[in-house]
């Protein structure tokens, strides 16, 4: 099976970076994935894309070496299995509040005996490789959201689930948790101090921490501070960004 680069690199001691696609069209994601992320991943939550859209964003990013991950909508299992079928490496669930609820994510990302996903990766076998189902327990990555009350209030226990690779951060619901303004890069110590919590408590119980960062100065900052993958930016990000500098620059250079 081909191996998934985000193990690898967390093996290595290293931290991964992640792109963000909140466009649902091919042409945008192959561009997202020749860029250099280490992953990229297809927001089904909050993006424009629907499961429909998932087969092609990653036939495009598998172009390259960039690892595909896809963030469910919900902690469904029929999702999250379709998900990896179609090929993700990696699943981000949201809104965990529980260790039941990642124990229940997690199981949908595991053949048995160890969980409940169903037997037809009709893609993923063609990208991963003709012994995907032996190995796809191993490499498959499941990530569990910690961003509301209750998912702090049962962090320790969410940590311990067995089978979970890592829990990311939702720094804007995170902010209503705490009762704060949602944003990202949140620069509040509440927030600050909340967050290296989940950190410290995910490294004790030995899985990863990934924070969901809105620029390339928070993201250095995170990975200072020890987290093992940083979401850097996303294409829609990029694309109002880099219009707005230029529509800026031209009003300033002919005012």
């Amino acid at each position: 099976m081909r191996p998934n680069k985000i193990k690898q690199m967390w093996r290595a001691g290293q931290y991964v970076t992640l792109g963000w696609l909140s466009i649902s069209h091919g042409f945008t994601a192959e561009v997202m994935a020749r860029l250099g992320f280490d992953a990229l991943c297809v927001d089904l939550q909050h993006g424009t894309s629907e499961m429909r859209d998932v087969a092609v964003l990653l036939q495009a990013i598998s172009q390259t070496d960039t690892v595909p991950v896809v963030r469910v909508a919900w902690n469904e299992p029929a999702a999250i299995m379709k998900a990896l079928d179609l090929g993700a490496y990696g699943i981000i669930v949201p809104l965990v509040n529980t260790a039941e609820e990642a124990a229940k994510a997690v199981a949908a990302c595991r053949y048995p005996p160890v969980g409940m996903r169903s037997s037809g990766p009709v893609r993923a076998v063609h990208y991963g490789g003709a012994d995907y189902v032996t190995h796809a327990n191993d490499e498959i990555v499941v990530m569990a959201m910690i961003e509301t009350k209750e998912g702090i209030a049962n962090l320790d226990a969410i940590c311990a689930t067995p089978g979970l690779d890592a829990v990311y951060i939702g720094p804007a619901d995170l902010s209503f948790a705490l009762g704060l303004a949602p944003r990202g890069d949140n620069p509040d110590p509440l927030h600050l101090a909340t967050c290296d919590k989940i950190l410290e408590t995910a490294h004790r119980h030995g899985i990863k921490c990934v924070m969901h960062c809105a620029s390339a100065a928070f993201a250095a900052g995170a990975v200072k501070r020890g987290f093992d993958m940083v979401m850097l930016t996303s294409d829609l990000s990029c694309m109002t960004a880099g219009a707005r500098m230029q529509l800026d620059e031209l009003k300033a250079k002919t005012g």
